[in-house]
């Protein structure tokens, strides 16, 4: 058992899950990222031994430091998850959940190219089930959408394998780049890979697969979502891409352009989304860099991300259960109602904004102080203007809006034990991560010496950052300047296909209508005038029907033969 591949006892454990009663399905599912995770505590770091496949040498297994912070990470939150969705009684979301998380989980581990896309489409397949399981007409049109995007990744990520190997001879997942960390040098095939992990990262003009899916998934999709589809994707980008000098401008603009939409924004999960790909920015700035400073602080950063995060998605998630709704608008003063609920989210918002004692800024201080020590000064600006935009849209906006704010009248009852045992779990992390990130950093793949509370100024600054951010929103808030709630959809780059993609491809249709009518209209006319002149000398009344003088018959015979013998002898 020790010997297994990570994440294959979840996913054998997964097709196995519809024997079992409906009932003990979820009890299943919360025991199979227990199990997985007792044998990767026991498994050695090295290299498994590789197979044979068409000629083709794979190496499926490579357990090394970074991959086993992403693997540790992908089982607690699969179990938190799991322990969130023990009301569940739907085997589909409990099947596809587990083998969302297992191909995840094997994904972290392939050692080689073609393993890593195998796992990354079974990813892609299993994950969109999570949002057709709300069986509406909006999720199953938002999970077309998301599986075309994810199965285009994973084709320009095998078509950049075959050309990566006929250029390379080698399936190898290691840095795909050279050192100087310069894609313009880099060959067609690795461009393609690099797309592939862009997409499934949520690039800027790439990321709108996100907004537009994971809120419309189920309640407990949502958060198996959140945690494992986009942070797979940051793993692969500081597998093949460190040092990646673009990246840096990348991450730089994935943390800024969400601010304004998720100011806006008024369904609270969508919010959480955009916050989503604010965060990921963080890491992929960390990537871009890629000093052992950064990636320790790009992979720290992704470990306390899925752990808040799923934190504020279970929240959310467990407003929607009890009230219906998840809309901004209609909410407010649910701390009445979900006290525990209402403690956890602050506990998550408190996280993702970066407060001092919480995990968010252990793990963003060592991004920071990686800017700094390499001069990036413009990417530290925008990095701080940033994290004031994200004490803004998740540290105050998320809990202020569901559970404080405008009393909506709304009186429910807490979320399930379950569930609020599992936001505790995740609270209590996230805490404990704050004040004690020393096992943390045991767990990154570079040795760190770095102390977050040891600069007193660095807190301070952090501080008087997240304060003058809330001090903001108060002064909006009391002068009636900040942006009203209101129940709209609010379209970004999806502009493109929710409104110019119909209207253009109305005008073509309507164009090749009249193009079509033009050609019937043409050919008409041209037909009848055909049948006039076939009339004119074939029909009864035409030339060739009349009777003709035998004189004018000689003469033509007559002249016909002439014609004959003259060409005859020519």
């Amino acid at each position: 058992m020790i010997s297994l591949p990570p994440g294959i006892i979840i996913l054998v454990g997964a097709l196995a899950l519809p024997l079992l009663p409906r009932s003990a399905q979820a009890i299943g599912a919360l025991a199979l990222p227990a199990l997985s995770l007792a044998q990767l505590l026991f498994l050695s770091q090295g290299v498994f031994p590789g197979i044979e496949l068409a000629g083709l040498s794979l190496l499926q297994v490579r357990v090394d430091p970074l991959s086993l912070a992403f693997g540790y990470i992908f089982h607690i939150a699969a179990f938190i998850a799991a322990l969130y969705a023990l009301h569940v009684r739907d085997t589909i979301q409990h099947v596809t959940a587990m083998l969302y998380v297992g191909s995840a989980i094997g994904a972290v581990f392939a050692g080689d190219l073609i393993t890593l896309f195998i796992y990354w489409e079974i990813t892609a397949l299993a994950s969109v089930f999570l949002i057709f399981a709300s069986r509406t007409q909006r999720a199953y049109q938002a999970g077309i959408r998301y599986l075309i995007v994810q199965i285009g990744s994973g084709v320009l990520l095998l078509a950049g394998i075959l050309l990566h190997y006929h250029d390379s001879g080698s399936l190898s997942f290691d840095q795909l780049i050279g050192p100087d960390g310069n894609l313009s040098d880099a060959s067609a095939g690795v461009w393609l890979i690099f797309a592939a992990f862009g997409i499934k990262c949520a690039f800027p003009l790439l990321h709108n697969w996100l907004q537009d899916a994971y809120p419309q998934a189920t309640v407990t999709g949502a958060v198996f979502l959140s945690a494992f589809t986009t942070k797979l994707a940051v793993y692969a980008l500081a597998r093949g891409f460190p040092g990646t000098e673009v990246l840096i401008g990348i991450g730089v603009v994935m943390t800024l352009f969400p601010i304004f939409f998720a100011v806006i924004e008024n369904d609270l999960r969508k919010v959480l989304c955009y916050s989503l790909n604010n965060q990921l920015g963080f890491m992929v700035v960390g990537v871009g860099i890629g000093t052992e400073l950064a990636l320790n602080g790009a992979v720290a950063h992704a470990f306390v991300h899925i752990l808040y995060k799923a934190l504020l998605f279970m929240s959310m998630g467990a407003v929607l259960y009890r009230t219906g709704t998840i809309r901004a608008s209609d909410l407010g003063g649910l701390y009445r109602s979900m006290p525990w609920t209402s403690a956890f989210c602050i506990v998550g918002a408190m996280s993702i904004s970066a407060f001092p004692l919480f995990s968010g800024f252990v793990a963003k201080s060592l991004t920071m102080s990686a800017v700094t020590e390499g001069y990036y000064m413009l990417t530290f600006i925008g990095l701080l203007i940033a994290s004031a935009g994200v004490m803004e849209h998740s540290g105050i906006k998320i809990p202020y809006f569901a559970f404080f704010g405008h009393d909506s009248g709304i009186r429910c009852k807490e979320a399930p034990w379950h569930m609020c045992l599992a936001m505790g779990v995740a609270a209590v992390l996230c805490i404990a991560i704050g004040w004690f990130p020393q096992p943390l950093y045991a767990l990154l793949p570079y040795p760190v010496v770095y102390q977050p509370y040891a600069d007193f100024g660095h807190s301070v600054t952090q501080l008087q950052l997240l304060l003058f951010a809330a001090l903001a929103f108060v002064v909006l808030k009391r002068t009636g300047m900040y942006p009203a709630e209101q129940a709209s959809l609010n379209l970004d780059t999806d502009w493109l296909y929710r409104r110019v993609a119909p209207r253009v491809i109305r005008q073509i249709v309507a164009a090749s209508r009249q193009v079509g009518r033009a050609f019937l209209q043409t050919g008409s006319e041209l037909g009848r005038t055909l049948m006039r002149l076939v009339l004119n000398h074939y029909g009864p009344e035409g030339t060739l029907a009349r009777a003709w003088p035998t004189g004018s018959m000689v003469l033509w015979v007559a002249v016909l033969l002439g014609a004959s013998l003259i060409l005859f002898y020519l």
